[in-house]
């Protein structure tokens, strides 16, 4: 079965380790993954969780960030 292209706040929130309010927080400070919104509706695209993750990849903790 393939994985489904898009993810409710919930799925992503356990993906990232977090809570759905703490990501409602990224939302809100523009520092997660890019979302869609669709009337009052959040959803996300796995391919923009997988970029989200793959953009906050550090080596270091004293990387610079560079997104």
């Amino acid at each position: 079965m393939d994985t489904p292209d898009t993810a409710s706040p919930r799925e992503v929130a356990k993906a990232l380790y977090t809570s759905e309010a703490g990501l409602a927080q990224m939302r809100y400070r523009g520092t997660g993954p890019k979302f869609v919104k669709i009337g009052h509706r959040v959803i996300y695209r796995w391919s923009d969780v997988t970029a989200f993750l793959e953009n906050n990849t550090r080596q270091r903790t004293d990387d610079a960030v560079t997104a």
